[in-house]
């Protein structure tokens, strides 16, 4: 059973962008290659700020839901830590 991670990264514009995957490493190569979302595309380069890990898809795509549905500040208090 694969390992999945919710993501945030921090585009160049100071702007943050959320996700899930597999494989971080790989999925942080493809944003910044222009090739991991329309947003990131026009936003790079990009930085892993914060990653959580799951141990199922379903959880994984819950935790991204509610962190999309965030406010940026608490995002940010996120983030910190």
């Amino acid at each position: 059973m694969a390992e999945w991670f919710v993501y945030i990264l921090r585009c160049r514009t100071g702007q943050l962008y959320t996700g899930i995957t597999t494989n971080l490493e790989r999925r942080l190569r493809e944003h910044n290659s222009g090739f991991g979302s329309k947003f990131t595309r026009s936003r790079r380069p990009v930085t892993i700020v914060h990653r959580e890990r799951f141990v199922n898809r379903s959880l994984a795509a819950r935790r991204e839901l509610r962190i999309k549905r965030m406010t940026l500040s608490k995002k940010l208090q996120l983030i910190r830590g």
